[in-house]
């Protein structure tokens, strides 16, 4: 999403001024809606900053930071405080990133991955490509390079993604609480269920598939972990559906947040595993911001803790102990996608 500036209307991201009183992604949420009329869910770790010369009141120019923060956008308003006084437009990401001018943030733009399907039953994506295989070993690597490729590890390892996506989508508009919990909790049982035959399909091709492109054993851990966070996101359906929660702490919201950011950064790692010795330096960029973001929730983590701890003490038992609960799993969450991460890099190491 980009909006024209008000002065010289050339195309820009939604931004605007810190808000005193709010932390800096809210600040950033407030000025999407102002300026674009779209809400959503917010991620609390930033993607990256640019910077820009920016035209004071007085006409002079200073040189101005611009953080900028990724925001899952759930709704448009029809109308919106700027909406006459500026052009939105949807772009698709090389359109976005050749309409702005700044180069920082034309970098930021083409950074991103365009997202895969994630309504109804898992789509099937493209067709596997093929890619040289990673043993350790010089002579194994030539030798498996003559035997034909076989099973659709590449194939199902970005299934499984679009089920974590789907997953924490569905997660996030949860905590946003409302009339509908039980229909984002049957979203991610149903997306879970789906994971769930996508991690059996791989640890069977495991078994009988002579010829695979990295070892086997990362093969498991790999979709292992995937499967993990998807199963913890279940879990945490299943927790709040049995403490009957409908009314949820903001640092749980932007937990969510983070949870949607890691779904979406994994999307977009995983594709570049089928050539690793290529993408290298991209895939450890973004395994970085998975370990980054999961350090951003710790933070989150334990101050919703101690907030809850100060709003109930010892009025309210129960209501902390369920509070605790709740967190603990969505801190669970995150930590599987770092645990993705680790794993990740691991196959760097060992093959690139």
């Amino acid at each position: 999403m980009l909006v024209t500036s008000r002065e010289t209307r050339r195309w820009v991201v939604p931004k605007g001024n810190t808000i005193r009183g709010l932390p800096p992604y809210e600040a950033a949420a407030h000025e999407a809606y102002e300026e674009a009329g779209v809400s959503g869910i917010m991620c609390p770790a930033p993607i990256g900053a640019y910077e820009y010369l920016k035209r004071k009141r007085d006409g002079t120019l200073r040189h101005t930071t611009v953080t900028v923060y990724p925001l899952a956008v759930t709704q448009q308003a029809e109308d919106w405080p700027e909406s006459d006084e500026r052009e939105t437009r949807w772009f698709r990401l090389q359109p976005a990133s050749e309409a702005v001018e700044e180069p920082d943030l034309k970098r930021l733009i083409a950074g991103f991955r365009e997202p895969g399907p994630v309504a109804g039953r898992v789509e099937r994506l493209s067709s596997w490509m093929r890619t040289k295989s990673g043993e350790k070993f010089a002579m194994m690597r030539w030798f498996q390079a003559l035997m034909p490729k076989q099973g659709r590890f590449f194939e199902l390892f970005e299934e499984h993604a679009v089920t974590l996506v789907a997953g924490a989508d569905a997660l996030a508009r949860l905590l946003q609480g409302g009339p509908n919990v039980a229909e984002h909790v049957r979203t991610i049982h149903d997306r879970e269920h789906d994971a769930d035959d996508i991690t059996r399909t791989v640890l069977q091709d495991v078994r009988k598939i002579l010829i695979t492109p990295f070892d086997r054993t990362a093969i498991s851990g790999l979709i292992s972990v995937m499967d993990d966070a998807i199963d913890q996101m279940n879990a945490t359906a299943k927790a709040i559906t049995l403490f009957e929660i409908d009314v949820f702490e903001p640092q749980m919201r932007d937990m969510s947040g983070i949870i949607v950011e890691a779904a979406r950064v994994l999307a977009e790692v995983l594709p570049l595993l089928r050539s690793i010795g290529d993408n290298q330096t991209r895939i450890l960029e973004l395994t970085a911001r998975l370990v980054q973001i999961e350090g951003t929730a710790d933070d989150i983590h334990d101050a919703g803790i101690k907030a809850l701890y100060k709003e109930t003490g010892a009025k309210d038992v129960m209501a902390f102990i369920v509070g605790r609960e709740i967190y603990s799993h969505l801190e669970r969450i995150v930590d599987r996608f770092e645990d993705v991460a680790n794993e990740i890099q691991g196959l760097v190491l060992d093959h690139a």
